[in-house]
């Protein structure tokens, strides 16, 4: 595995980016964007994925990070628990529901998988050298 020096540099994060994107571009719809609570809590629950992978990566500890990274996985959930509201409510196409949906499915299993490797390694961090 390559060295990690930033978050930026993590293919979660970017993906988590991506996806934060997408529902921002999504909420912008005519009839989405006047649901102030349901957009409001989409872009919430979508920018705390990044933001989670983030803040975790920065604490400098594996097993802090680990807690972010269950915080994020929890937060790409509640995303597409939104997806399907925003579904039913006939915000969005079932193209778009299908590809955001998927992306948040992809990046939830990456999530997991990541967080199942550092705990299996023995690295623990730079604050513990």
């Amino acid at each position: 595995m390559a060295t990690v020096n930033k978050f930026e540099d993590l293919e979660i994060w970017q993906k988590a980016r991506t996806i934060c994107i997408k529902v921002n571009l999504l909420t912008q719809k005519d009839k989405f964007r006047k649901d102030f609570s349901l957009v409001d809590q989409i872009k919430r629950s979508s920018g705390s994925v990044m933001d989670n992978i983030a803040e975790g990566f920065e604490r400098d500890g594996t097993r802090e990070f680990i807690q972010f990274l269950n915080i994020a996985k929890g937060s790409i959930g509640e995303t597409r628990s939104q997806l399907y509201r925003a579904s039913d409510s006939s915000y969005i196409s079932q193209d778009e529901f299908d590809e955001t949906y998927t992306d948040c499915i992809v990046l939830s299993k990456q999530i997991r998988s990541f967080s199942n490797y550092l705990v299996k390694c023995e690295y623990r961090g730079h604050k513990f050298q």
